[in-house]
């Protein structure tokens, strides 16, 4: 007869007391991220417990969906989700798991549960109700907007089951080097750095095309570097006043000594201010997330897991003033 295994979190026994940095992280995103409305976005789309069949047990949508962000937080492909979930009972706690409990997601629930966010388009709907949640705390305003875009590396080997590369990813030369990858375009806050467009293309995609896309409709400025020359010019872009960074060489080329170009440095360093706002959220997904390169085949697939990572970025980066506004 077999005996049900225990699980240590639960028996009062705990031997490490230590705070670690993930232990940290996760119950700061554990305060901050908004789970009872997204959770009700979800739930529509997700199947009962009652309507399951087959032999694959439901889980509740907002353990998977725990489980989901633990994915883009750490970089855990689906195999390597399930494996974590045996091997840290740190994640199991997050997700609301018992560690000793027999049955755990496997791979094919997390795939499942990934493909019916893509399927229901619900990344944008997270990042509509993480957007909300922060306008509603006055963090994100709609005065300005600053549109960048960076490219995200794909697999360029043809060692593979279909023999080719992914043919919605493009080669692109940035400097004097050649990239394999997929363009993510992004609007972030003028005043709080926080994103709240983005756009996935292939790498060729040209910067301008995707700019206006990039708006809310509601701003009243746009900053953008020297890549964005020409802006202004295009039929969909003319309603916003556009400040655009002046070319390298030009700005080299000035005299810095005469008044008008003194004058013109100083504009161009203002702008720059404002424009560095827009490296923070690449910043927190390549160095804190982990995410330098593409995970699924398809722009689609790829799109919804960015969108939904920078929806997390700007968690990450508003968490102190939202643990600091909630306990005021």
């Amino acid at each position: 007869m077999s005996m049900k295994q225990i699980s240590l979190a639960t028996t009062g026994f705990e031997l490490v007391t230590k705070r670690t940095r993930k232990r940290v992280f996760l119950d700061e995103m554990d305060l901050v991220v908004p789970w009872t409305e997204l959770v009700g976005l979800i739930k529509p789309h997700a199947p009962s417990v009652a309507g399951a069949k087959g032999r694959h047990p439901v889980f509740a949508v907002e353990t998977m969906l725990r489980i989901h962000f633990l994915q883009q937080w750490f970089g855990l492909y689906d195999p390597a989700m399930e494996e974590s979930l045996h091997d840290t009972p740190l994640y199991c706690e997050f997700a609301r798991l018992d560690p000793g409990a027999t049955r755990l997601p496997d791979e094919s629930t997390i795939l499942r549960f990934r493909h019916l966010l893509e399927t229901n388009n619900l990344s944008l709907q997270i990042m509509a109700a993480i957007s909300a949640t922060l306008i509603k705390r006055g963090l994100m305003l709609k005065t300005g907007t600053v549109v960048d875009a960076t490219l995200i590396a794909a697999p360029s080997s043809t060692k593979n089951s279909s023999g080719e590369r992914d043919p919605e990813m493009h080669q692109t030369k940035k400097g004097n080097q050649w990239h394999f990858a997929m363009k993510a375009h992004i609007g972030v806050d003028a005043d709080s750095g926080l994103v709240h467009s983005v756009i996935g293309t292939a790498a060729n995609v040209h910067d301008v095309t995707q700019a206006s896309a990039l708006l809310h409709g509601e701003e009243s400025v746009a900053f953008c570097d020297g890549g964005y020359q020409g802006v202004e010019k295009r039929l969909e872009a003319t309603d916003i006043n556009w400040q655009v960074a002046m070319r390298p060489g030009r700005l080299r080329a000035l005299d810095k000594q005469s008044s008008w170009g003194s004058l013109l440095d100083q504009a161009e360093q203002l702008k720059a201010s404002d424009r560095a706002k827009v490296e923070h959220p690449f910043r927190v997904l390549k160095c804190q997330f982990g995410f330098t390169k593409v995970r699924y085949k398809g722009l689609a697939k790829n799109t919804a897991q960015l969108i939904t990572l920078f929806a997390l970025s700007n968690l990450w980066m508003a968490r102190k003033r939202i643990i600091q506004g909630a306990m005021g």
